[in-house]
């Protein structure tokens, strides 16, 4: 009982009834993914088309995913911080429609209340993603599947490793707060049961990493999987928002002071 409890969750958001606002709801996710990750998504695919496309074996090509946006440094550094900006407001857009539908920051689990917990929460999970991850990081690789990813080519600025952790705390953010706790709310307002609510946001999650190639598509549809899953089960979002920002600060902080020195990162 304990283990299909767990896997078959219970509803915790009482479904819309009302033909109109059903309506309504609809048309504001769509418009939410239409200006925001599923927009994402489609220019992921169109990268991954292109990709395929090329003579040489995906394996054989590379991508970037923080690259310099400007010679100059200082506007560099004044346009990596805008598209940080950027994807702290889509999150912040996600609340904003919850709250304006009477769902408040506690009800999607981003309180203050128990910010150790969730702290010790989000280093677990991502501990329990991250060497996977990896792992099938380089098997994706190995069987032409992928790109090669790197994490960063931005210069080698005093504020290089800054503006890397602060965009990891954006894409944690936006990710988190709009495919978990907006996307995945809205669809038990509409009825969705649990299970394909949680497929849906792995494969929007998915979608936007396909232009890393399949791998990339197959690693975070299975992260959204299980961090779908771990907010469902436990209404928090902050552990999800903690390890998803502590994997990505590894990934591009990590990258950018090793890349050069350890032969197998490039």
């Amino acid at each position: 009982m304990q283990l299909r409890a767990w896997l078959v969750p219970e509803h915790r958001t009482e479904a819309i009834t009302d033909p109109g606002e059903r309506r309504a709801v609809v048309i504001e996710i769509v418009i939410v993914l239409a200006v925001t990750l599923g927009l994402s998504g489609l220019r992921s695919l169109l990268s991954l088309l292109d990709s395929l496309l090329r003579p040489e074996p995906l394996s054989d090509q590379q991508v970037a995913i923080n690259v310099p946006q400007a010679a100059d440094q200082l506007l560099d550094l004044l346009r990596q911080l805008t598209s940080a900006a950027q994807l702290f407001a889509w999150g912040v857009l996600g609340l904003y429609l919850l709250w304006r539908a009477g769902i408040g920051l506690r009800r999607v689990g981003l309180d203050r209340d128990r910010l150790g917990r969730d702290a010790l929460g989000g280093a677990g999970l991502a501990a329990l993603i991250g060497i996977p991850g990896l792992g099938l990081y380089f098997i994706a690789r190995a069987v032409g599947a992928n790109l090669t990813v790197l994490p960063s080519t931005l210069d080698d600025t005093w504020w290089r490793p800054i503006v890397l952790t602060i965009a990891a705390a954006a894409n944690a953010w936006a990710e988190e707060v709009l495919v978990v706790g907006y996307l995945i709310t809205r669809l038990r307002q509409l009825g969705w049961r649990e299970n394909r609510s949680l497929v849906a946001a792995a494969a929007l999650r998915g979608s936007y990493h396909l232009y890393q190639g399949f791998g990339g598509f197959v690693g975070n549809f299975v992260m959204g999987l299980v961090f779908g899953r771990v907010w469902q089960r436990t209404n928090r979002l902050w552990p999800l928002v903690i390890a998803h920002t502590l994997l990505d600060v590894v990934a591009f902080v990590g990258y950018a002071l090793l890349s050069g020195k350890v032969s197998w990162l490039s």
